[in-house]
């Protein structure tokens, strides 16, 4: 049996099988973890839904900014983007079935010394805090009422965590540093304008993995989300957004050995848009 933590497909579902067979993948051996991001702007996010929805107990997804986008609008509590793709899956007739089985994905996945998130962890946050906070989050997203806890997702304030926070503003926060966070302070406090490379990183702040005295330094973080900031392998950090719907390439890398594996792709996505 393999583990085999794949970056972000955003429904390009071609670069995906491609890369399932370059490592032929067993569903009845191996095992399959997505660090989110399943969807948009890619041209299949309804078939790779359905494929890892299929996959049952031999996948494993974390939830990324574009799966939320994509709750938000199905719930509409979110207008869409110019340059999402998500219509084939509003329009699906399983719509309804895919969508309740995304709101039960986790935001964190913790498994030995390692642990998978889409975005990041604040510096101050252990494995066993960022557990909680992660379970917080879903609970919200599994309940009755999600799409009134999707309306109120949206937004950049708080921008900084205390466990003082309560109901809104603390889902919020726990969610755009697990989904969207690229750079933070020492103490925190998160930067959302700033996208590029970490060497663009804003005065005072840091790549959010770079924090100064981060809780979490005792796993290893599987994330993507930062496409460009590339694959990037340390021992404390697996980041695997490496660019696929931007003509880059769709990365896994095999736990057990960490050997690398990637599929160049076509570009899917226009620059800019």
């Amino acid at each position: 049996m393999a583990t085999y933590a794949i970056g972000d497909v955003q429904g390009c579902l071609g670069a995906l099988r491609r890369l399932l067979e370059a490592f032929g993948f067993d569903r009845a051996r191996d095992r399959l973890w997505f660090v989110g991001d399943l969807v948009n702007r890619g041209p299949d996010s309804l078939a790779t839904l359905r494929l890892v929805k299929d996959l049952g107990d031999a996948a494993v997804t974390v939830l990324g900014n574009h799966d939320f986008h994509l709750l938000a609008v199905a719930a509409g509590r979110a207008k869409k983007r110019r340059s999402d793709t998500l219509d084939a899956v509003l329009d699906a007739p399983d719509r309804e079935e895919l969508l309740a089985w995304l709101r039960q994905q986790p935001m964190l996945h913790v498994e030995g010394a390692w642990v998978m998130v889409h975005a990041g962890l604040l510096p101050q946050w252990n494995i066993a805090t960022a557990q909680m906070l992660a379970q917080e989050v879903e609970t919200a997203l599994r309940s009755a009422n999600w799409q009134k806890f999707l309306a109120k997702l949206y937004g950049n304030t708080p921008d900084s965590w205390s466990e003082n926070l309560r109901g809104a503003d603390r889902l919020r926060v726990i969610v755009n540093a697990m989904a969207r966070m690229r750079f933070c302070t020492a103490e925190g406090t998160i930067e959302f304008r700033t996208k590029g490379e970490t060497a663009k990183a804003p005065p005072g702040f840091f790549p959010w993995f770079d924090a100064p005295g981060r809780a979490s330094r005792d796993h290893t973080v599987i994330c993507g989300h930062w496409s460009t900031l590339g694959l990037k392998l340390r021992p404390d950090l697996v980041a695997l957004d490496s660019g696929c719907v931007w003509g880059g390439s769709l990365s896994a890398l095999r736990l057990e050995d960490r050997k690398l594996f990637q599929i160049p792709c076509e570009q899917c996505q226009v620059p800019g848009a």
